[in-house]
C-alpha cells in the first residue's frame, strides 16, 4: 500500500493539470447540452482544445523555464479564455441596456497581467489543481454518460406505452411514413396570421388522394412532448408516472420518443425502420435500421462547434470575419432538410416493408430557404439579441412554407408512383408556428394518405389517434379512439397541463381526392 501510495503522490507532483483543464471546458458544454448533441460532436473541438493547452503550456515552459510556474499560467490565462464567452452572454442577459463589452475585454486583460505576476511570484503546489482538475473532467464525463440515450435493440422506455403483441401484417403490407413538420400551421391559421393562402397547396394533397383535417389540433405545444404522445398513442399524462406536473425531467420523455409503441409495433412485424438527422439528438433514431445524416463536417464546422466557440474569447473571430456561424448553421440545416427530399426516392424502391420516421425541422427557425429554395441567412431574420421580431418571423416563415410545400408535393408524387402497394403517409406539423396565442399555437396540419379507410377519418383528429387508427385500420389492432385534448405547458414545467379547447366550427368541405 505504502509503494501504491509514493506512486500516486509522485505522479500528482507532476503538474499536468493544465491539459486536463485543456479538456475540461469542452466537456462542460458537452455535458450541459448532452439532449441536444450527440457525444461524438465533441471530439474535434476536444482535440483542438486539449492541443490548445498543450501548446500553450509549452510555450510558458520555454518562457519562464520552469515547470509550476507555467503550468499555472497556462491554467490561468486558460480559465480567462474559456470563461469569457460564458460571462459576456450572462452580462448580455442581465445588463440588456448597458455597453459594457470594452470594459469586459479590459477587465481580462488586467487579470491576464495579474495572472503573470501570481504565478511567477506564487505557484501553487501542483497536487491539489490535479486532483481539482481530474475530479472536474470525471463529473463531466459521468454527466455526459448518463445522458446517452441508450438504443440497438427494440423496447419501449414508457411504463404504459400500449403496444399490441398480436399485431398481424397483411400480405402485402404498405410502407409508412410519418412526416412531422415542425410548427407547421393550420389553414385558417396561415391565412389569419400571415394572410398566406394555403388552399393550392391543401388542394393539391386532396388531388392525390390525401385527407385533410381542417380542424386539427396538436395535443401538445412543444414539439418533444406532442411527438412522444403521438408515436406512443397517449396522453402523457397516462403514458408513464414521472410526467408529474412539478416534474422538469425529459430523459424518459426523450427516450420514449425514441423507443416508442409505433415504432416497437411495427419493427415487431418485421418492418425496416428509417430516419433522419434533425440536429437535435433527442429527436433522433440513430439505431434506426437505415439512419440519414449529411456528410460531416460539410459546412466547414458543426452547430456544437460554433456553439462552443461563443462561449470563449474566439467569438471575436465572427466580428473579424474569420468565421460566420450562423452561415454555418444555415448550412447544416440546409444540408439536412435537403437530405430528406434528395432521399424519397431510394426509400421507396426498398424491398422490405418500411417504417419511415422523417421530422423536418422546416418551416421551423432558423430560416434558411428563400420560396425558391434560394438560400437565406438566418441572421437576416433576427435581431442583435437573436430573437425574432414578428414581421421577420412572418417573412422567414411563409419564404419556408413556399419551399416546403413545393418538395412536399414532389416527394409525395414520387413515394405514390414508386410503392407497389399503396403506401401509408402521414403529414403533420407537431405545433403551430411562434408568437401565437397559445390556443393557436394548437392549429395544425393534419394530413393522411390512408387508402381504403378515408371514411374513418375526421375533421378534428387530432395526433394521438394517428396510428391507433393506422394499427387498427390495416393490421387488425384494438386500440380504438381517444378523445381527442389539446394541451398547454408552460417552460420549463413540462408536464403541468392545462386543456386548450377546440373551437373550430367550420364546415370543411374534406372530401378525399380517390
Amino acid at each position: 500500500m505504502s509503494r501504491w501510495k509514493q506512486t500516486l503522490g509522485r505522479w500528482l507532483a507532476v503538474p499536468w493539470y493544465p491539459i486536463v483543464f485543456g479538456a475540461y471546458p469542452v466537456l462542460a458544454v458537452m455535458a450541459v447540452n448532452i439532449g441536444q448533441i450527440k457525444a461524438e460532436a465533441g471530439w474535434r473541438p476536444l482535440l483542438v482544445s486539449v492541443l490548445f493547452a498543450v501548446v500553450l503550456f509549452a510555450l510558458l515552459r520555454l518562457i519562464l523555464r520552469a515547470w509550476n510556474p507555467a503550468a499555472f499560467l497556462s491554467a490561468l490565462w486558460m480559465a480567462l479564455f474559456f470563461s469569457y464567452g460564458h460571462v459576456y452572454i450572462t452580462l448580455t442577459d442581465k445588463l440588456t441596456d448597458v455597453e459594457f463589452e470594452s470594459w469586459l475585454l479590459i477587465a481580462w486583460l488586467v487579470l491576464s497581467l495579474l495572472a503573470i505576476l501570481w504565478a511567477v511570484k506564487r505557484p501553487p503546489n501542483p497536487q491539489a489543481l490535479n486532483a481539482i482538475a481530474l475530479g472536474l473532467v470525471v463529473v463531466s464525463l459521468w454527466q455526459i454518460s448518463s445522458g446517452v440515450q441508450k438504443g440497438g435493440e427494440r423496447r419501449v422506455a414508457a411504463e404504459n406505452a400500449p403496444v399490441q403483441e398480436n399485431l398481424t401484417r397483411p400480405e402485402n403490407p404498405p410502407d409508412v411514413y410519418y412526416f412531422i413538420l415542425d410548427s407547421y400551421g393550420r389553414g385558417d391559421l396561415l391565412e389569419e396570421a400571415y394572410a398566406y393562402d394555403n388552399s393550392a397547396f391543401l388542394d393539391a394533397l386532396r388531388e392525390r388522394g390525401f385527407y385533410v383535417a381542417e380542424c386539427s389540433q396538436s395535443n401538445y405545444v412543444r414539439t418533444e412532448i406532442s411527438v412522444a404522445s403521438s408515436l406512443n398513442m397517449s396522453y402523457l399524462q397516462d403514458l408513464d408516472s414521472s410526467f408529474t406536473p412539478d416534474s422538469i425531467k425529459r430523459r424518459i420523455l426523450w427516450d420514449s420518443l425514441k423507443h416508442n409503441a409505433a415504432r416497437y409495433n411495427l419493427e415487431t412485424m418485421g418492418y425496416k425502420t428509417i430516419a433522419f438527422a434533425t440536429g437535435f439528438a433527442w429527436s433522433e433514431w440513430d439505431d434506426a435500421d437505415v439512419f440519414y445524416t449529411p456528410t460531416p463536417f460539410s459546412a466547414g464546422m458543426t452547430e456544437f462547434e460554433t456553439l462552443f466557440m461563443r462561449t470563449t474569447l474566439a467569438r471575436y473571430s465572427q466580428d473579424l470575419g474569420w468565421v460566420d456561424a450562423d452561415a454555418i448553421m444555415g448550412q447544416n440545416f440546409r444540408d439536412r432538410t435537403l437530405l430528406v427530399f434528395d432521399s424519397m426516392d431510394d426509400i421507396a424502391r426498398m424491398p422490405e416493408p418500411t417504417f419511415a420516421y422523417i421530422h423536418v425541422i422546416s418551416p421551423h427557425p432558423p430560416f434558411v430557404f428563400g420560396p425558391n429554395q434560394e438560400y437565406t441567412h438566418p441572421a437576416d431574420f433576427w435581431n442583435e439579441k437573436r430573437e425574432y421580431p414578428a414581421s421577420s418571423y412572418a417573412q422567414g416563415y411563409q419564404n419556408q412554407l413556399s419551399f416546403l410545400n413545393k418538395r412536399i408535393l414532389a416527394a409525395m408524387d414520387t413515394l405514390l408512383a414508386e410503392s407497389g402497394t399503396p403506401p401509408i403517409i402521414v403529414l403533420q406539423g407537431d405545433h403551430g408556428p411562434w408568437l401565437q396565442p397559445k390556443e393557436k399555437r394548437m392549429w395544425i396540419l393534419n394530413a393522411y394518405f390512408l387508402p381504403g379507410f378515408e371514411e374513418k377519418l375526421y375533421p378534428d383528429i387530432s395526433p394521438v389517434n394517428t396510428f391507433r387508427l393506422i394499427f387498427d385500420s390495416y393490421f387488425g389492432g384494438t386500440y380504438g379512439l381517444l378523445p381527442d385534448l389539446s394541451y398547454f405547458s408552460p417552460v420549463p414545467n413540462l408536464y403541468d397541463f392545462s386543456e386548450v379547447k377546440n373551437d373550430c366550427d367550420r364546415a370543411p368541405n374534406n372530401e378525399s381526392g380517390n
